[in-house]
């Protein structure tokens, strides 16, 4: 029997995954770790913390799995995307890692635009500058802290500063690349033309390469730190949402992934690049070599609910705390709640946005303020899906929903509703773990793609189907929702000035 290890690097947690070659989870392990705040609209992690974590989550997984390290055939890794890791010419980390929901580049962001241009921004990468990328937090480190950028040697995204302890050598894929703004999405390759522009060596960003392709293998050192078998191959693996899509199946246009995580996600794969023209979706390598996808995000999804049950009932079991919120019904007699907790990215690239509830009456409890939550991610999730449709993306088949909050039948219901469309889900629980390890697979000749190693092992288990009544409910609201951003603009920009002036 051959088995493959997927590695998570995500934001709260280092998972390792270990999947057999008829693609059934074997054993699983998760170290979380902390994310520090030092200061408003900062987001960053020590990567020791990611390395401690990956290490205790190998050595757990194969022991609970029973196996060893030299019956391992392949490892993937996949992981935040847009993280700025900066190491020195002796590969020793300068800084701690500035992450993806990170908002303290709107100024660098600007600088950005109006040096390259916006429709040049879109024809030389497939995407705007936004604070979450990875480039413009380069430009902030050399303007913020010269005496750290004068040291820089070596540019990693954070599953990729893993792949260099696990091998020594510096690579990164295609899908997590397209996300630093500093990639040519439709040649698949570094552009030349950003990196001039911005004044960022080439020699410092490492080689792209494909999702199932073999980066390094595992050195004596990482060995030694995991239990893995010196010589194992690490393939390129991928971006947690394009992982996350392999892993659910959505690997070919018309299967839709829709991720309810930390983030929220709406994921389309396309055959050809396709960059919306007013680069409101990111245009991104797929990790399916030969594919792209288009992708809305918001940055606060289950991550919005997380918040709320963690500060008014974090002793509470979360099916216990939503359960009263299926009593309530559609539009919470007319509260709705805004998810930009960390600020937005789609349809609004704004740092400066805020949550908020709005229409609070007496009338309103605990319960509604819960199911209003869930339909304000589940109405953030539609502005993407509204994008795709409007940016002429036909051909949707299905839509697979995947995530920690997918796992809530209630929030499941409402999202069939409030996108109308019917929602399905699959045997795979584990996300971009899990196709962080087909990727390995396929890279470990288990699979002869990524196509072939979907059709193997992922099964549709579930379908939900949108209700007319609550269809109609939503839609009516979803105008009101859609119009709450430009009225509270101003609002949440004095806001921001206010916290950062205090």
């Amino acid at each position: 029997m051959a088995y493959v290890l997927g590695i998570d690097v995500s934001t709260t947690g280092a998972k390792a995954l270990i999947v057999d070659e008829k693609g059934m989870v074997i054993a699983e392990a998760t170290t979380e770790y902390p994310l520090y705040t030092p200061r408003p609209l900062w987001s960053e992690q020590d990567p020791a913390d990611w390395w401690a974590g990956v290490q205790q989550s190998i050595r757990h997984a194969l022991t609970k799995g029973g196996i060893s390290g030299a019956q391992i055939s392949g490892v993937g890794l996949t992981g935040q995307m847009h993280g700025l890791v900066l190491l020195d010419e002796r590969g020793t980390v300068l800084r701690p890692a500035i992450l993806w929901n990170d908002q303290r580049t709107g100024p660098q962001c600007e600088k950005i635009t109006k040096l390259v241009g916006f429709r040049q921004l879109l024809e030389w990468t497939g995407n705007p500058a936004l604070p979450g990328f990875t480039a413009p937090k380069i430009i902030w480190v050399r303007e913020h802290e010269p005496h750290i950028y004068a040291q820089v040697a070596q540019i990693l995204l954070p599953k990729d500063f893993i792949r260099f302890k696990l091998t020594g050598r510096y690579a990164t894929d295609l899908a997590g690349a397209s996300g630093t703004l500093l990639l040519d999405v439709k040649k698949r390759n570094w552009s030349r033309e950003m990196l001039r522009a911005l004044d960022i060596p080439a020699e410092w960003l490492p080689p792209c390469h494909e999702g199932p392709q073999i980066t390094g293998t595992i050195s004596e050192a990482g060995a030694a730190a995991t239990g893995l078998k010196a010589g194992t191959p690490v393939v390129g693996g991928g971006g947690d949402q394009a992982a996350q899509a392999v892993g659910v199946g959505a690997v070919r246009p018309g299967i839709v992934a829709l991720t309810l995580g930390t983030s929220g996600v709406v994921f389309a794969p396309t055959a050809e690049p396709f960059i919306e023209s007013e680069g409101r979706l990111h245009a991104f390598c797929h990790a399916v070599p030969g594919r792209w996808h288009l992708m809305g995000v918001m940055l606060s999804a289950a991550g919005a609910l997380r918040w709320y049950h963690d500060l008014l009932a974090p002793d509470q079991a979360y099916d216990d705390f939503t359960e009263p919120a299926g009593d309530i019904p559609p539009g919470c007699e007319g509260l709705l709640f805004l998810p930009y907790l960390t600020g937005e990215r789609t349809p609004y690239p704004d740092p400066n946005a805020r949550g908020a509830f709005i229409g609070l009456t007496v009338r309103h409890g605990l319960p509604h303020m819960t199911r209003a939550v869930m339909e304000g991610v589940a109405f953030g999730l539609r502005d993407s899906l509204e994008l795709l449709r409007a940016a002429g993306l036909r051909g949707i088949d299905q839509v697979r929903a995947s995530g920690g909050g997918a796992r809530s039948a209630l929030w499941r219901q409402i999202l069939a509703d409030v996108l109308d469309t019917e929602l399905v889900t699959v045997n795979v629980t584990e996300g971009a773990a899990y196709g962080a390890a087909l990727l390995a697979g396929v890279g470990a000749g288990i699979w002869p793609d990524a196509d072939a190693a979907c059709n193997a092992v992922v099964r549709v288990t579930s379908h939900v189907a949108p209700q007319p009544a609550a269809v109609e409910a939503y839609h009516r609201l979803y105008a009101t929702y859609h119009n709450l951003y430009s009225a509270l603009k101003p609002t949440f920009d004095a806001l921001t000035d206010f916290a950062l002036s205090s």
